[in-house]
């Protein structure tokens, strides 16, 4: 079960890596294994050549094995508890979504396909990145349970989305920068 979710995670990411979703070290993807355990991947993984050695397995009770792993687990590890029907998660940083975030409090897609999947997603902001990791293990989870959202679009910083499907967070995703960028050109 855990090669053939490296393999899945492997898959989406290096997808996501050649649409610029990933930077080079820049992002996280992860998969619940079970209850307490979870894979993501390590702090020094390259996205378009993830190897099964570039993975760890975490549980809830934090030991040793954290220390490589990707500096978001813990913000995976929250949504993890606290949300079931997570599967997968993953952090993005694409540029169209990430740049209209910065001057826009809500994405609502004019094209065909955004408009028809997303009617309009919130844009949440940080106020201000100086503390925003010691505040985003909780903030993230805490803003998906109250608004009832898989999808989080946090202001010059990104988005976070959970699924039952890897895949359909790349999918997803990259409708997303698609409408952004439609939006950016108008």
């Amino acid at each position: 079960m855990n090669d053939y979710l490296k393999d899945e995670m492997k898959s989406v990411a290096l997808s996501m890596f050649r649409k610029n979703f990933f930077g080079i070290f820049h992002g996280s993807i992860s998969a619940k294994v079970e209850k307490n355990q979870f894979i993501i991947n390590k702090k020094d993984a390259i996205f378009d050549n993830l190897q099964n050695e570039d993975f760890i397995k975490l549980y809830s009770k934090r030991d040793y094995r954290w220390n490589e792993a990707s500096l978001d687990a813990h913000i995976h590890l929250n949504i993890y508890k606290n949300i079931s029907e997570a599967k997968y998660i993953a952090y993005t940083m694409p540029p169209f979504v990430t740049a209209y975030s910065l001057t826009h409090d809500k994405i609502k897609p004019l094209d065909y396909f955004g408009s028809k999947f997303i009617k309009e997603i919130e844009v949440y902001d940080t106020k201000q990145f100086d503390d925003w990791y010691e505040r985003a293990e909780i903030e993230i989870y805490n803003y998906m349970k109250k608004n009832k959202t898989n999808i989080m679009i946090i202001k010059g910083y990104g988005i976070y989305m959970y699924d039952r499907d890897m895949q359909q967070i790349a999918k997803t995703i990259a409708l997303l920068e698609n409408s952004c960028k439609i939006l950016h050109y108008m």
